[in-house]
């Protein structure tokens, strides 16, 4: 959980309480804990400060100012089985399956990867936020594949100095809708929260730069496999990108087809590569994982299409 700094434009057809709106839009926050924000004065309606029952119209101006309020202080282990890729007294990569939250979040402080992490590592950093020890990046909850976590704050710098300077490959492999016309490319669009919906990421001119390398690795009738490697880490690059140029991910139930095909849980993207220099010896080193087999489930009902 972070703070919020955000201007919104109220899109809705009916009048709402000013604290149930923000409900609504606002995921992971609940009712009680805005209100909360709001009698602490920390959200302005048409610039002026607001109370909780005020009723938002279409078109009012919401400025949001929140201050996270963690309730996260005490994260409690969880004897949740892990699938450990690799370990060593400074690092772990981690196989995270579809379906797991990476750290604890208002309205879901359970059953989480940290959750997880702190039953099973003696020790693990301290150098990130409160509520998420250990986690150097994170992936989307319906996301699967490899993650790495620092076991100490030595080692979190090193992982985290990685990602911010691209020495750190992150590779995915997504079935998309639709057939590329071409075998690889770049997409290089910018990216920033939804100015209609705070919940999503858009293509937006003035947002933060974002790159994603792709290469086709098979075709299908009507799909395609596809490798991607992350140039930048921007929150759901691959999902907003993809659907960018017309081929959103299957089973995405944000960015993807309102109707979908297969019965899925969530996307079909996975981190299946992880790139990265050891954090004590400098030795570079490479893991991978398999593809889940409910994602391997779907590719054996589709046709490969003749080149």
């Amino acid at each position: 959980m972070v703070d919020i700094k955000q201007t919104i434009i109220a899109e809705t057809s009916e009048k709402l309480r000013l604290d149930n709106f923000l409900t609504q839009i606002l995921d992971g926050w609940t009712r009680s804990q805005i209100k909360k924000q709001i009698d602490s004065l920390r959200v302005a309606v048409n610039g002026k400060t607001a109370k909780a029952g005020l009723l938002i119209k279409n078109g009012d101006i919401i400025s949001l100012d929140l201050i996270a309020d963690s309730g996260l202080e005490n994260i409690e282990p969880e004897n949740i089985p892990l699938s450990i890729v690799y370990e060593d007294e400074n690092f772990a990569v981690i196989n995270k399956p579809q379906g797991m939250v990476v750290h604890p979040a208002p309205g879901n402080y359970t059953g989480t990867l940290v959750n997880a992490l702190l039953y099973h590592f003696k020790e693990i950093s301290t150098a990130g936020e409160s509520y998420r020890p250990g986690i150097v990046h994170r992936i989307d909850k319906d996301t699967s594949g490899l993650i790495v976590v620092a076991k100490n704050n030595e080692a979190h710098f090193s992982l985290a100095s990685q990602i911010a300077k691209h020495t750190c490959y992150r590779r995915y492999i997504a079935l998309c809708e639709g057939e590329f016309k071409e075998a690889d490319g770049t997409i290089v669009l910018p990216l920033a929260r939804d100015k209609k919906d705070f919940k999503k990421i858009a293509v937006d001119p003035n947002g933060k730069y974002a790159e994603t390398h792709y290469k086709v690795e098979k075709f299908y009738v009507g799909y395609t496999l596809v490798n991607f490697k992350l140039e930048t880490g921007r929150t759901h690059q691959i999902r907003v990108h993809t659907k960018a140029i017309g081929h959103p991910i299957v089973g995405d139930p944000v960015y993807g087809y309102k109707t979908q095909k297969f019965k899925l849980n969530g996307q079909l993207l996975h981190a299946k590569e992880l790139e990265l220099d050891n954090p004590k010896t400098g030795e570079r080193m490479v893991f991978k994982c398999e593809i889940p087999s409910y994602f391997l489930g779907v590719l054996s009902k589709l046709k490969e299409r003749d080149i």
